[in-house]
C-alpha cells in the first residue's frame, strides 16, 4: 500500500455506494497517508478536503471518555467510586459508577425520552431523568449501549472543570493536539452536508441540518477530518511517541476490556468494551463508529501494531462502504481487526413464535412481527424498520428497509432460569420482552 493506491480506491468505492464525498487517512509503518474524494453536498460543492469538517456521531463518545479520564488520572474522580459523590443530582449515581458510564455498564436506558430534552440543561434533566427508577438494569451486569451514560459524563466533566463540555473538549484533548473542530452552527466552507441513499430506487438526497440536540453533544456533536482522528488514535499508539494530554497508563486502561464480568456483552458492535473504546478481535484493536444524519464515520488502531484506519462519509452507505475498505485494505496488507457478529450462521431458518413480541429499553420498543409472504421485520413505533432473517442459534440479520444497503446482526437471548426468550439485542443495545419488564431491575444470570 502507498500513497498513490489511496485515492483511486476511494474513488472507487464512493462510486459504488453512492457516497457524495468522503476521507480516508491511514497511519501505517510510521506514514501518515491521506486521500479525499467528492464534494460536501451533492451537486452543490464545495469539494472535500483534507480540513473538511464530517460530523462524526458516537466517534465523540471517546473524546468526551478521554477529558473524563483526565481527571481520573488528576485524582479529581475515582472510576469505582458511585458518582452520586460527585453529581448529587445523579441518582443513579448511589449504585453507577464512572467506569460503568464509559463502558455501557451503568444500566442506563439506551436513548433520551422524546420531547424531554428541554432547553438542553444537562443538570436539569439528569435530576429528572437518570434516578435510580430509570435504570434499565442493574449497573455491573449487562453490556448495554447507552447515549444518556455519556450525558451523565458531559454533565460530570461540566461540574468538575467549571467549562462547558465543548470548551474541555477543546482545552483538554484538541487544543493540545493542534486540532481545531467544526462547531455546530459553522456553515462556512468545512462543514460537509450528509445524504440519504436509497440504493434501491437509485436516488441521493442532501440532509439540510445535523439534528442531534445541544443535550447531547457529549454523544455525538463533534464535527473533524479523518486527519484529525488519526491524530487523536495516535495518542492510543504504544510506541508512537506523540505528545498529548494523556498519559501511558491512562491510554493502556481505556484500551482494556472491562467487560469480565457481565453476562451479556456488546454484541453486534464490538467483541469487547474499554473506557470509551471498543475493542474488535482477538489482536487488541480499538475504534469506534459513528452515525449522523446521513453521514456515517469509522475509526480503529492498534495500539501495539500502531496502524490506524479513518474513514469519513457523508452518506447513510458509508457503514457498507468502510466494510468493503477493510476487505481491501487487508489484501494490500494493511489490516485491523473489526466485529464480525454474521459469521457462522449456517443456514436461514423459519422465525419461531416465540422470537415474535415487543422488546423494550426504556420508552424505545422493538416489534418482531409477521408480515406479507412470510416476512419477519422490526418495527419502531408503527414504522416497519428492517427485515429479519434468522438463523438456528437465535441470531438474526436485519436488512434496513430504507434502501440503505445496511445490514445488522443481532440476537434473541434467553433467560437463564426459565430459558424463555427474553431479550433482544440489536446494535449494542439490549431490550426486554415488554411483558418481562417488571420493576426494570431485572438482569440476565
Amino acid at each position: 500500500m502507498n500513497a498513490d493506491d489511496l485515492p483511486s480506491l476511494l474513488a472507487e468505492l464512493t462510486r459504488r455506494y453512492e457516497v457524495p464525498g468522503a476521507q480516508l487517512a491511514i497511519r501505517w509503518k510510521g506514514r501518515t497517508l491521506t486521500a479525499v474524494t467528492g464534494e460536501h453536498v451533492l451537486g452543490a460543492g464545495p469539494p472535500v478536503t483534507p480540513r473538511s469538517c464530517f460530523p462524526l456521531g458516537s466517534i465523540t463518545k471517546p473524546f468526551t471518555a478521554a477529558v473524563a479520564m483526565e481527571l481520573v488520572a488528576a485524582g479529581d474522580v475515582d472510576l469505582d467510586v458511585p458518582l452520586v459523590k460527585y453529581l448529587p443530582a445523579f441518582g443513579a449515581g448511589r449504585v453507577a459508577t464512572l467506569r460503568q458510564v464509559l463502558s455501557h455498564t451503568a444500566g442506563l436506558p439506551a436513548n433520551v425520552r422524546e420531547d424531554t430534552g428541554g432547553d438542553g440543561n444537562r443538570l436539569r434533566w439528569v435530576a429528572r431523568h437518570c434516578r435510580e427508577a430509570d435504570l434499565a438494569y442493574p449497573p455491573g451486569t449487562v453490556f448495554s449501549y447507552s447515549n444518556v451514560g455519556y450525558i451523565v459524563a458531559g454533565l460530570l466533566i461540566e461540574e468538575i472543570t467549571g467549562l462547558s463540555w465543548e470548551e474541555a473538549v477543546d482545552a483538554f484533548v484538541l487544543d493540545p493536539l493542534g486540532v481545531k473542530a467544526c462547531p455546530d452552527e459553522e456553515a462556512g466552507p468545512r462543514l460537509v452536508g450528509g445524504h440519504a441513499v436509497n440504493a434501491a430506487r437509485g436516488t441521493v438526497f442532501p440532509i439540510a441540518a445535523q439534528n442531534l440536540p445541544a443535550l447531547e453533544a457529549p454523544n455525538g456533536a463533534l464535527a473533524l477530518s479523518a486527519e484529525d482522528l488519526v491524530t487523536f488514535a495516535r495518542l492510543f499508539l504504544t510506541e508512537d511517541g506523540l505528545t498529548g494530554p494523556l498519559g501511558t497508563e491512562t491510554t493502556g486502561l481505556m484500551c482494556r476490556d472491562q467487560l469480565h464480568t457481565t453476562t451479556a456483552g456488546p454484541f453486534g458492535l464490538a467483541d469487547g468494551w474499554g473506557l470509551g473504546w471498543a475493542l474488535y478481535g482477538d489482536a487488541g484493536t480499538a475504534g469506534h463508529d459513528g452515525t449522523g444524519e446521513g453521514t456515517s464515520c469509522h475509526l480503529r488502531f492498534e495500539p501495539a501494531g500502531g496502524t490506524v484506519v479513518a474513514l469519513t462519509t457523508n452518506a447513510n452507505t458509508g457503514q457498507a462502504m468502510w466494510t468493503a475498505l477493510l476487505e481491501r485494505l487487508r489484501a494490500a496488507g494493511v489490516a485491523v481487526e473489526d466485529h464480525f457478529p454474521a459469521l457462522g450462521l449456517g443456514s436461514p431458518v423459519p422465525a419461531r413464535d416465540d422470537l415474535l413480541g415487543t422488546f423494550v429499553n426504556d420508552d424505545t420498543a422493538f416489534e418482531i412481527g409477521r408480515a406479507a409472504e412470510g416476512k419477519v421485520h422490526l418495527s419502531l413505533g408503527d414504522r416497519p424498520y428492517g427485515e429479519l432473517t434468522c438463523y438456528e442459534d437465535l441470531r438474526f440479520t436485519m436488512r434496513e428497509l430504507s434502501g440503505a444497503a445496511q445490514t445488522h446482526t443481532g440476537r434473541f437471548v434467553r433467560d437463564p432460569a426459565t430459558k424463555r426468550i427474553e431479550f433482544l439485542q440489536i446494535s449494542g443495545r439490549l431490550a426486554r420482552r415488554r411483558d418481562g419488564v417488571g420493576s426494570g431491575h431485572g438482569a440476565i444470570g
